[in-house]
């Protein structure tokens, strides 16, 4: 077996969801058949694709990746499984100096391992090339509305969201879109209860995790209003029981410049946001599920901070906001409740802000939050396909690599050259940041 051109596929272990892959039997014969590149793949009993599946595409089932210099995976590597001078590609979760994994990165230094970041393969204008977005988008927006659903029931509301069951039991995407269709006919035919109505589904973000939740929804009687007409909407009380109400927002509608004499500049706000402040609680009183789908950093504002949500439930009331998708999952991030993630087995919590507690399940005082981190696990065949379509033109040229090379010589395409964190255990020049973490 040619050592250049030789990748390992790891078997993925963080927990019994995660059966996605990066590459699958059919991306693995292509690479054989059209690129010459080997492929090792660890076995696993939970993975979508079967250990035959990979075999009968020609690839080698092995425990063993020792004779790989390649590793590709879905997510982290555990620390005593790092192999030195070996190149990793996975979701490293390291660029804003997560602190859980900053003891991988250090070891991986101490390796002289390269590290190539799913999340940084971008294209000239910054967009990723390489996503599970869709799919969180998919998953996110079912479960939010499954676990809509199952609350109101609890409190005696009787809703067509019960029909809906969590993403994880439909053989696949088609499947469970045919089952929101038909909740969409009945919305159509007898209208949403009275509690609901007006129901207005607001979106954070208009990326590929947006478009994913906003598939989901256009299976359903969807009117969009612009975020700037909301207010005005609610005011004039034309409301329909048999409309859901779709809102978008971009990151203009969720800050302003702190100076009247400022107008607000995207690229400006992302370079300098201490010029700005957050405006989002003066949409959040309209809205019944809120979607959280934005890229978050502590230096941004927050969309829903926990002083709001107690505002919200003042004196005892129930306010429009019911549920809250935070598909971005940042800790104590853009929702400043989400304190922890949920799993798929178990996907919600209610946020108390009187108490200022998190209570498991649907039930209980204050907001249902649904915060999975691993949402396309449960769509693991459909996603797993997309994902490695995208990323299969990239596979040859990380294989024949040379990181021996100066980081200035180093031949890759320039989008999986932006995402080298590390070449032989060093930060390349864009990631030297992260040694302030370190």
């Amino acid at each position: 077996m040619d050592m250049t051109s030789c990748i390992g596929i790891r078997r993925e272990d963080k927990n019994k969801w995660e059966r996605r892959v990066p590459l699958t039997p059919d991306h693995v014969k292509k690479l054989k058949n059209e690129h010459l590149v080997d492929v090792v793949v660890q076995p696993s009993e939970i993975r979508a694709f079967s250990n035959e599946d990979y075999e009968n595409a020609g690839s080698k089932v092995n425990e063993n990746l020792s004779e790989c210099p390649t590793i590709f995976a879905i997510k982290e590597v555990p620390i005593p499984l790092l192999e030195p001078k070996k190149t990793y590609v996975f979701f490293a979760h390291v660029i804003k100096g997560q602190e859980h994994n900053m003891p991988m990165l250090r070891k991986m230094m101490e390796l002289g391992c390269n590290l190539i970041d799913y999340e940084k393969i971008v294209n000239e204008k910054g967009f990723r090339l390489i996503f599970f977005g869709k799919w969180a988008g998919l998953a996110g927006m079912t479960d939010t509305l499954t676990a809509f659903g199952l609350r109101l029931q609890n409190q005696g509301i009787s809703n067509p969201f019960t029909d809906i069951q969590y993403a994880h039991n439909y053989k696949d995407h088609q499947k469970m879109l045919a089952a929101i269709t038909q909740v969409g006919e009945n919305i159509k035919n007898n209208g949403l209860p009275k509690e609901l109505v007006p129901m207005v589904v607001g979106l954070a973000g208009y990326g590929n995790v947006s478009k994913g939740c906003q598939e989901v929804l256009s299976y359903l009687p969807v009117q969009e209003i612009p975020p700037e007409e909301l207010a005005s909407f609610f005011g004039n009380g034309d409301f329909s029981k048999n409309l859901i109400y779709k809102v978008v927002f971009k990151e203009e509608h969720m800050v302003e410049p702190i100076s009247p004499d400022n107008k607000f500049e995207l690229y400006d706000y992302y370079d300098h946001p201490q010029k700005y402040k957050g405006t989002f609680r003066n949409h959040v009183p309209y809205l019944t599920i809120l979607m959280n789908c934005i890229y978050w950093d502590k230096q941004y504002p927050r969309l829903v901070t926990i002083e709001l949500a107690k505002e919200l439930f003042k004196e005892g009331k129930q306010p429009k906001l019911r549920a809250i998708g935070d598909i971005s999952c940042d800790m104590d991030g853009a929702i400043q409740f989400t304190k922890k993630s949920t799993s798929i087995d178990q996907p919600t919590f209610v946020y108390d802000p009187m108490e200022d507690k998190i209570i498991d399940g649907i039930e209980g005082k204050g907001i249902l939050v649904m915060a999975v981190d691993n949402l396309p696990c449960e769509l693991p065949r459909e996603s797993s396909t997309q994902f490695g379509d995208s990323l299969f033109d990239f596979v040859s040229s990380i294989a024949e690599a040379d990181f021996s090379l100066p980081f200035g010589e180093l031949e890759l395409p320039p989008p999986i050259k932006k995402a080298v964190i590390l070449q032989n255990g060093k930060l390349t020049p864009d990631y030297e940041y992260l040694n302030k973490f370190l």
